[in-house]
């Protein structure tokens, strides 16, 4: 069984920056691929972005954060990172980390999940 622990959340105005923390308890290859989803109130879990472990050249996003966010991992630390500039009031939402065997963009294709931080974005 794999852990996940995000921190990093917070309340930031719109414009601003925020760096969510994924630590992982452990690397499998059920989590070679490691993502970033998010779910805002009424709405469903949505795809933002995703890293396969070995190859940081092999990262996807989602076209709505394309340019403003950027993940990355530590393979010291087995953290995955995801740097968020240019915030929008429309990035608010929970935000969960994701582990799984492969890239897609649907939820259900990841094993592990974080417990979710909240990130709240004001105009």
């Amino acid at each position: 069984q794999v852990q996940l622990v995000e921190s990093g959340g917070g309340l930031v105005q719109d414009g601003g920056s925020l760096r969510l923390s994924c630590a992982a308890s452990a690397r499998r290859l059920t989590n070679d691929y490691m993502g970033w989803f998010r779910q805002a109130p009424g709405k469903e879990r949505e795809f933002v972005a995703a890293i396969y472990w070995w190859d940081v050249n092999r990262t996807y996003y989602a076209d709505s954060v394309k340019d403003r966010f950027t993940i990355s991992r530590d393979v010291a630390k087995n953290t995955v990172y995801l740097q968020m500039n240019s915030l929008k009031p429309e990035d608010t939402a929970v935000y969960y980390c994701a582990g799984g065997p492969t890239y897609d963009r649907r939820s259900a294709a990841y094993h592990y999940w974080g417990q979710g931080t909240q990130v709240t974005v004001s105009s």
